[in-house]
């Protein structure tokens, strides 16, 4: 019974009376057979507000289409049944639901509803970090088909729906069993009965309301493929897949077809992408580039390249040059092989010894060259597979017995019409014979041996759809859709399989215990047994982190039935709040969530997923200041802790917490198409803190402030003088004004360099520079571009010429120094003109003057901006310029800074006298998105002001320039990141938790993950185990504590280390020392009580609910007198 209608609702006394006529009115609907609605009613009161024949959810703080918070009270439980705000037509042949929101993700789409073709940068900030316009435009007009709506089809098409592809249309004949309700977490117990496909719709649909959404009825004839890019298929059998795979491999175009299986604890993927397939960017890294210290004639050519950076090209790489001076032959864009990479040199294949001598400069780019495919059809592959892709190199004989077994699988489904019974021996028994038949029949690709309890536990398992396997394969599959429709990054090509046996449960299972017993989790137990579904269901769980990592996490959980027994808990924790750019990976969140805690939201919409989750949502940061809510007993009460966190520093946190309670933690993380877990388990592996990352390298101050020569330096300082200029400045100015007596005597107190030029800034804020019309911002800016880009190139180069030498006569603008040009402003050119109406804009706000109307007008600003009269700048001699690459500070100290800063505070409390009563200034904290996502105006200047200053910079170094986007990415930090990635390493962390709660695994079962599915690679191995120290006869790691009981003294507790053979010389607690033996008074303390020591010495209150005290001893062997380093020492002194 198709229909179609939306509604907009107001607030207030209409928001009631308009839910009643429309109940009445949607009661009568249903006594009728006919047609319910087929227009749209848009009520335009105070908000925008959506019902649905489904159901009704009034969420809480809900933001209407300005930006403003609609109160409510509702339950937790109805935070995702909100519908999307969107049209929906239901048919009998299929289903359909179509966006028409003016904020529709993905494409923005204007009041008539008619398609931009600009992307939406706020939403997807962090994907296109990742893919960049061209392929997210590419995505925008792809059609995809996803068959068989089980826990695997759910996930890819969860991720295509995030990613933004133009459509996805939904296939599946079957219905909703109670099975699938622990692997598809759109269904619910109300949905068992329903056709799949059609149960997912409507919340599939609320992830991207630019995605248009619809299903498929019915037998799939291959001719209905060609209305797609790409297709893939979940739950098809072998002989169907060769004739769907045949269609679309000779279609003209190509259509790109994946085939992929999770049965139980094994998966596979079979990947064709026609006889020709195009690889536009083989892995999505940027292509590398250096600069060019020197060039040889000689034939090859040696070129060396300047220590800065090193270089990563390879060999056999293409790459072309620029701007060398001197040897100009190389400059003709020609792409040229090298070989013999090294760090800082290379050699060219080419013949330079006829060309000019070589001067200076240069930039050697490396050519990304486009790569083809050939891609075998299934019919071929299946007998000829090729080369496997591994991702287990323990098993590095697995994949050929998979790709066998997966046909013997095959061959029962076709033969029995079902899958083999879990627990069934003479199911598995004929599942082996089908094996070692086709095995006879292989020829010279016939294998030696097949391992019949592997064949067996894919028999126990086959019709089980496990979440965190459909994750991880939802994560792989979804990412090679995307590569199919936008020619970004390498394909699989084109088998892959995957086994996680290690998980099993290291007792047997028995048949009765993976007997089903009719819950939603019968799929898990048929392959983990009920007693393993118990410990899960009891587990007391700690979530750290609610963004996308979380949201996932939240999701499989409850799907493993994780925490949801009375016995158990899922704590989970976030400070923060939901952001319009984590709507296209946060797949939890909502566009009325914006604004809300991220914690509370996720808990509630899992607990939909889920009703029985056990879930307490707290908003604190996990750190040494919360540690009265996440106390001893809470720590000590936990089974597991799961990061998903987005910085080190919190890591290294929850690392230590779990270190000294001892409790497994399940560490991942995402770096755009890459993704790593890490397993730290108790007294098996090392934790997390005992590998670090090398430090970001940084630019030298004098590099960025006077000596760029790349965007990225230009844009450093550029958001350095966006800070200092309208944050910084702006928020001394205030400090002044609120106590000019005390800022006073701290600028003298301090005396420095720093003191004196924070006091001129402040001066020239409020004196030279204070504005008090939007007239007197547009001239600021006027002189800030000519002082910026123009007056300070004519001081350096006047300062050092470009003859200039150094003091060894080298050129002093020698690579990578590059020479500047000083800048003449023209209000023709729109990025001068652009630079100038943003900054005078941000300005006025600063100063809290109203902005006119012809501010955005760039005839009437240009106008404005031509009458400014600008004085003549002359270099001058003897100005200092810092060149020293070690230099922490652009400061020179003088001796007269005291008189200085006298003088200026002086000035400063006679401009102070001349300021309207009460004044003060609004600072401007950089924001890299506008924080009312919103509005439609979503532009805050801040990136227009950022990106200004570094292209115009950048123009002046003849520094390639950058669009705002780029500038957003590098200025604002933003980490690259997609659904994709973050999918696959939730998979593979939930993976390992069964065996962290079945208990009892070793090392060898574990496993660390590091993946990136651009190329595609994936390297699992097992973790290190943490490094023993011994003494004597006793051995230790840094996951043991020495504890020892009773309330000693100081000389007590040297005794008991003495009778370890360790003679203690010095005790500490934090960073107070308690005793050391080399000061005579600390002998007085020896009958003190250690935490009588603590609490005066150390400062340290010791809370109520803490029983002990944790002193860090330095120790050396009472015999050789050796340092010995041994555990934290805990004494339980209540």
């Amino acid at each position: 019974m198709p229909f179609t209608f939306r509604l907009g609702l107001g607030l207030g006394l209409f928001a009631s009376l308009l839910v009643g006529i429309l109940a009445v009115v949607l009661e009568a609907g249903r006594d009728s057979g006919s047609l319910l609605f087929r227009g749209k009613f848009l009520f335009l009161i105070l908000g925008v507000g959506v019902v649905s024949s489904v159901l009704l959810y009034m969420l809480p703080r809900k933001r209407g289409r300005g930006g403003a918070e609609i109160e409510g009270d509702r339950p937790k439980d109805e935070v995702l049944g909100k519908k999307a705000r969107a049209d929906c037509l239901f048919s009998a042949e299929g289903t359909s639901v179509m966006a028409e929101n003016n904020q529709a993700n993905g494409v923005k789409v204007d009041i008539v509803g008619t398609k931009q073709t600009d992307i939406d940068e706020d939403l997807h900030s962090r994907q296109l970090a990742v893919y960049g316009r061209e392929t997210m435009r590419r995505l925008f007009s792809s059609n995809v088909l996803v068959s068989g709506l089980q826990g695997l089809g759910a996930e890819i098409a969860k991720n295509l729906v995030l990613a933004g592809v133009k459509s996805v249309t939904l296939h599946d004949d079957e219905n909703v069993e109670m099975w699938d309700l622990s692997s598809n977490f759109f269904l619910s117990e109300d949905d068992i009965g329903k056709n799949r496909a059609h149960a997912c719709i409507l919340k599939l649909q609320e992830l991207n309301n630019a995605v248009l959404v619809s299903t498929l009825s019915g037998p799939l004839i291959k001719e209905q493929l060609s209305n797609f890019q790409a297709v893939v298929f979940t739950d098809v059998n072998l002989e169907k897949s060769v004739e769907y795979d045949e269609f679309c491999h000779t279609h003209n175009p190509p259509i790109c077809f994946i085939r992929t299986e999770v049965r139980g604890l094994f998966g596979n993927i079979f990947c064709d992408f026609g006889p020709e397939f195009t690889v536009l960017d083989v892995d999505g890294e940027e292509p590398h580039t250096g600069i060019i210290a020197s060039i040889s004639n000689d034939n090859p050519a040696i070129i060396s390249c300047v220590d800065d950076e090193r270089l990563e090209f390879q060999d056999g790489d293409l790459v072309v040059f620029s701007e060398i001076e001197g040897m100009t032959e190389l400059n003709d864009g020609k792409p040229r092989k090298i070989k013999n990479a090294r760090a800082y040199s290379f050699i060219l294949e080419e013949d330079t010894s006829q060309f000019g001598l070589y001067k200076r400069g240069g930039i050697v780019t490396q050519v990304k060259e486009p790569k083809v495919l050939h891609f075998k059809p299934l019919k071929d592959a299946i007998k000829d597979p090729g080369d496997f892709l591994l991702s287990d190199f323990s098993k590095f004989d697995r994949p050929p017995l998979l790709h066998l077994a997966f046909q013997a699988l095959d061959k029962f489904r076709h033969d029995a019409g079902r899958f083999p019974v879990a627990g069934s021996e003479d199911d598995a028994q004929q599942l082996i014979a089908f094996a070692v038949s086709i095995n006879e029949n292989l020829g010279d690709a016939k294998l030696e041996q097949i391992d019949k309890k592997i064949l067996q536990h894919l028999a126990n398992g086959s019709r089980a759809i496990l979440n965190p396997m459909a994750a991880m394969f939802g994560g792989i599959v979804g990412q090679e859709i995307v590569k199919a429709c936008s020619g970004k990054f390498h394909p699989l090509f084109q088998f892959f399989y995957f086994d996680s046996l290690e998980s099993l449960p290291v007792e047997p299972l028995e048949p009765s215990d993976i007997k089903p017993i009719n819950c939603r989790y019968d799929a898990q137990i048929s392959v983990f047994g009920s007693r393993l579904q118990k410990k899960l269901e009891e587990a007391n769980t700690f979530v750290v982190g609610s963004g996308a990592l979380g949201c996932e996490f939240l999701k499989n959980l409850a799907l493993m039935g994780v925490c949801c027994s009375p016995k158990g808990k899922l704590t989970i924790t976030d400070d923060d709040v939901i952001e319009k750019s984590n709507l296209s990976r946060q797949f939890l969140f909502r566009d009325w969530n914006i604004g809300q805690a991220k914690s509370t939201v996720a808990a509630a919409a899992s607990m939909l997923i889920n009703p029985s989750l056990h879930i307490e949502a707290l908003q604190n940061r996990a750190s040494p200041e919360t540690e009265n809510v996440f106390d001893d007993a809470f720590w000590e009460s936990l089974n597991v802790v799961i990061n998903a966190l987005d910085n080190v520093t919190a890591r290294m946190y929850i690392d230590g917490r779990c270190l000294y309670f001892q409790k497994p933690l399940l560490e991942s993380g995402t770096l755009g198409a890459k993704c790593n877990t890490q397993m730290v388990i108790p007294h098996l592996t090392e934790n997390y803190g005992a590998s670090r990352d090398p430090p970001e390298k940084q630019a030298p101050m004098c590099t960025v402030h006077s000596f760029p020569h790349n965007i990225d330096h230009c844009l450093t300082w550029a958001r350095s003088e966006f800070e200092g200029l309208l944050e910084k400045t702006p928020n001394e100015v205030n400090t002044f004004l609120s106590n000019p007596g005390g800022y006073a005597t701290a600028m003298r107190n301090a005396g420095d360099a720093q003191a004196r030029d924070l006091l001129e800034h402040v001066l020239e804020c409020l004196e030279k520079e204070r504005c008090e019309t939007f007239q007197d911002c547009v001239k600021w800016a006027r002189l800030r571009f000519e002082d910026y880009f123009s007056n300070r190139v004519k001081q350096l180069t006047f300062t050092f010429p470009e003859d200039a030498a150094t003091s060894t006569g080298a050129p002093f603008w020698s690579a990578p120094k590059r020479f500047p040009r000083p800048l003449k402003f023209s209000s023709s050119d729109p990025s001068n003109l652009q630079f100038i109406m943003a900054a005078a804009i941000l300005r006025a706000e600063t100063f809290g003057i109203p902005i006119p109307e012809w501010a955005n007008n760039p005839k009437k600003l240009a106008a404005v901006v031509d009458d400014i009269i600008l004085a003549d700048f002359q270099p001058k001699a003897g100005v200092n310029i810092v060149t020293d690459d070690k230099a922490t500070s652009l400061s020179t100290a003088s001796v007269d800074d005291a008189a200085v800063i006298d003088d200026l505070i002086e000035k400063l409390e006679e401009c102070a006298k001349k300021l309207p009563p009460g004044f003060r200034m609004t600072p401007i904290q950089f924001e890299k998105v506008d924080p009312h996502p919103l509005i439609d105006d979503d532009t805050n200047y801040h990136m227009d002001v950022i990106t200004g200053l570094a292209n115009m910079r950048a123009r002046n170094y003849s520094i390639p320039e950058v669009d705002k986007l780029k500038a957003k990415f590098i200025a604002g930090r933003i980490i690259p990141a997609i659904a994709t990635s973050t999918a696959m390493a939730t998979g593979l962390v939930c993976l390992e938790l069964y065996k962290v709660l079945a208990g009892g695994h070793k090392l060898e079962d574990y496993r660390n993950t590091f993946a990136n599915l651009a190329l595609p690679l994936f390297s699992m191995a097992e973790p290190v185990p943490p490094k023993t120290m011994k003494h004597r006869d006793m051995s230790w790691t840094v996951w043991d504590r020495w504890t020892v009981e009773g309330d000693l003294t100081l000389r007590e507790l040297l005794q008991w280390l003495k009778e370890k053979g360790l003679s203690a010389y010095s005790i500490s607690c934090g960073t107070s020392l308690l005793y050391n033996s080399m000061f005579p008074k600390h002998r007085d303390r020896m009958d003190r009580k250690i935490v009588e020591l603590v609490k005066e010495i150390a400062k340290v209150e010791v809370p109520p609910y803490r029983r002990h005290v944790d002193v860090v001893v330095a120790c050396e062997d009472e015999e050789d007198g050796s340092d010995v380093d041994i555990p934290l020492v805990s004494i339980y002194f209540r």
